[in-house]
């Protein structure tokens, strides 16, 4: 049955949602309170398909290791001292859920998760003439301590474990790979199942595609309010007026939880800011992306261009950008290439972008208990492009009243209600 669909949100996951909708028949309407070109999450990011990400962000260890980083203004992960309620609770929340026993039970979920969205790029790349440059050599987690190395190993360890490739390698055996890079390195992993791609071209492409297909885009335009029914959404007010329809879903990344929450929903969210840095002329013409395990920063060769990423900087919803973050982006690249220096980052384009993290490093996707015809899908992280094709897949079975395809009992929308 063909059903009219609101889409809130027109970042990577909406756009996603919007066009698997649309491929089962229905009428879907784009909601966005951005314009069309813009920054954010889904522009700015590092454009990875991960199935190596296996392990969520709420993991043993993470309280105190994101405790002894925050003094480091430099470091990669800080939280804004602020009195708030909301980041108390994601914090306790997050700190009951990092337990071996959670991390056990969600690694699978999330291996399955990017497993299925990697083939669904393999679609969206053979059906569209790969404009979005999707480039399927894997990704090097490149370490230059002992320590780092031996840890990440115990990563490729469970990776085998839940049958993905992983390979531990010497600094010689990564020259190998990247002949052309000169790199300070004490080894790495190399996850051969993950890709990278070209955020911007992406979400060009899938404008154009949702665009032939009928479905309506509104950018510019701001949700004001709901209008409920007993136990169903009739309507969204908007800054260009009402709009009806059959189904609602949730995608607005870091605000919907703002949104859920003017429908006495909980959804909590905190914003997880973070930065990019892309270099139009890169001394360094690297054939793989890469993680620099320590630093947690990561590295993509986009065409021409290479593109710097990392932080995680829980501020609230504050796009602003911090220099003192970005210098230590810019200290923390050069410990692994030597030949990349500050000065090549002067002319390097900026950009910042806000995360929707989960206490628990789980998305949610599904539909609200509360009311029949709401759902949601947000809270992905630092995965938002790499689990955004299935998200939309399973989304769009929900709607159309089809048993998804995968299980996601674990990541329904009402686990902390």
């Amino acid at each position: 049955m063909t059903k009219r669909v609101v889409v809130v949100g027109g970042g990577i996951i909406g756009l996603s949602v919007a066009h698997y909708c649309a491929l089962k028949g229905h009428q879907v309407t784009v909601v966005e309170r951005g314009a069309a070109e813009r920054n954010g999450c889904s522009f700015a990011n590092a454009g990875m398909i991960v199935p190596s990400h296996f392990i969520p962000l709420a993991s043993p260890g993470v309280v105190q290791l994101g405790l002894r980083w925050m003094w480091n203004p430099e470091s990669p992960f800080h939280v804004q001292p602020r009195l708030s309620s909301e980041l108390l609770d994601w914090g306790w929340k997050l700190y009951r859920a990092a337990t071996p026993a959670r991390v056990a039970a969600a690694a699978p979920v999330l291996r399955d998760l990017h497993l299925a969205s990697r083939t669904c790029f393999q679609e969206w790349a053979a059906r569209w003439g790969n404009e979005f440059e999707l480039v399927e050599q894997g990704l090097l987690m490149l370490c230059n301590t002992d320590r780092g190395l031996e840890h990440e190993a115990q990563t490729a360890d469970h990776a085998r474990q839940l049958g993905m490739p992983a390979d531990v390698l010497t600094p010689a055996a990564v020259a190998e790979l990247e002949p052309n890079i000169r790199m300070a390195i004490a080894g790495a992993v190399y996850f051969r199942l993950d890709a990278h791609l070209t955020p911007g071209r992406l979400m060009a492409v899938l404008r154009r595609e949702l665009q032939n297909a009928g479905v309506q885009l509104l950018h510019d335009t701001e949700v004001r309010g709901w209008l409920v029914d007993k136990a169903r959404v009739s309507a969204v007010e908007t800054s260009v007026g009402r709009i009806e329809a059959d189904e609602f879903v949730l995608c607005a990344g870091v605000w919907s939880q703002t949104l859920a929450r003017d429908l006495d929903l909980t959804l909590p969210l905190q914003a997880g800011k973070g930065y990019s840095l892309t270099l139009e002329s890169a001394p360094m013409k690297p054939r793989l992306c890469a993680l620099l395990s320590e630093a947690r920063v990561a590295m993509t060769p986009m065409g021409t261009s290479v593109r710097f990423g990392g932080t995680l900087e829980l501020t609230g919803i504050d796009e602003t950008i911090n220099p003192i973050r970005v210098r230590g982006i810019v200290k923390s690249v050069a410990r692994y290439y030597p030949d990349v220096t500050p000065s090549h980052f002067e002319h390097a384009s900026i950009r910042s972008g806000l995360r929707p993290c989960s206490p628990d490093g789980l998305p949610y996707i599904g539909r609200f208990d509360r009311f029949a015809n709401l759902s949601t899908a947000s809270g992905h992280a630092m995965m938002g492009v790499s689990l955004a094709p299935i998200t939309g897949k399973l989304m769009a079975e929900i709607i159309s009243d089809e048993p998804p395809s995968l299980p996601i009992t674990a990541l329904r929308p009402d686990r902390y209600s």
